[in-house]
């Protein structure tokens, strides 16, 4: 708290806002082309005025992935150093398994475009190689809450 007040004194209202609309637009860009990879809806795509700057998604209904899960994404992304978790949700949508991204101050467009590079570079690892027994929760290191 101290770390932020410092910050907003230092940069004022204005440098700011410039921070986070930056923050914001890069979450907005992730999810739109993560919307366009296919097999994945967007549940919230960075809206500054839905909440924080961040991302979820989860696999369209209905979408066949040839047998991976978001939890198999999540296992061959931390393989390229990403740490994108995928969880399911607490109680009452246990059932609904996501990913998220929060976007804070230095996770630039650039750095959101190389995600997608390596997105995309799993997901055809996956039609290569199709999942025969996909990770559950319990095996998989994603977050727990």
């Amino acid at each position: 708290m101290v770390c932020q007040y410092y910050n907003f004194l230092r940069l004022g209202k204005e440098g700011y806002r410039k921070i986070h609309n930056a923050c914001y637009e890069t979450a907005r860009y992730i999810a739109d082309e993560i919307a366009k990879m296919g097999p994945f809806e967007i549940i919230y795509g960075g809206d500054p005025k839905g909440g924080i700057p961040a991302l979820a998604w989860k696999i369209k209904d209905g979408f066949d992935t040839k047998g991976y899960t978001l939890y198999d994404l999540a296992d061959l992304l931390r393989s390229r150093g990403w740490q994108v978790p995928a969880y399911s949700l607490p109680a009452n949508c246990q059932d609904l398994v996501i990913q998220r991204i929060l976007v804070r101050h230095g996770v630039t467009k650039d750095l959101g475009a190389l995600l997608i590079g390596d997105m995309y570079r799993c997901l055809d690892f996956f039609k290569a190689h199709p999942i025969t027994k996909p990770l559950t929760a319990e095996e998989a290191s994603g977050f727990h809450h």
